[in-house]
């Protein structure tokens, strides 16, 4: 097979386990506001929300992006407009990514502020963004 499939191929795998981090770590969220600042709760938490960032979401973004780069640069893709839809819809759910760390390391140190409302509205963008992506890319619309 030609590395171009095999590349795309890697960049469907490091999009789900991406986005499966995305929908799951906000969820977790949603329950850690519930627990005691300190708490065995609290604490087991902290261990999953940091294991599913690091060990997942965190390695599969980067390998969504190198991956998407090369295939968007071998296909010619950067000339197309449901492309460009695409991109910016990448980047609001890399941004997504960013908010998610930052509330990461306010739960990490007994510091968030934000209410479980906060979290299951949060929960529902990066799903809200994969739709849009998913139908740009296999639409073509533009």
């Amino acid at each position: 097979m030609a590395l171009y499939e095999w590349i795309k191929a890697l960049h469907i795998l490091a999009v789900i386990s991406w986005m499966a981090g995305m929908l799951y770590l906000p969820r977790l969220f949603v329950y850690h506001t519930a627990a005691t600042p300190g708490s065995e709760t609290s604490e087991t938490f902290k261990v999953m929300e940091r294991r599913l960032l690091k060990a997942i979401i965190n390695p599969a973004m980067i390998v969504t992006w190198i991956a998407g780069l090369y295939l968007a640069y071998e296909g010619g893709w950067f000339r197309s407009g449901w492309f460009h839809g695409k991109f910016t819809l990448v980047i609001l759910l890399s941004a997504v990514h960013g908010v998610l760390v930052r509330r990461f390391k306010d739960f990490a140190v007994d510091r968030n502020t934000r209410s479980s409302r906060y979290y299951r509205i949060l929960n529902e963008t990066p799903a809200v963004l994969m739709i849009g992506i998913v139908l740009l890319v296999v639409l073509k619309p533009f």
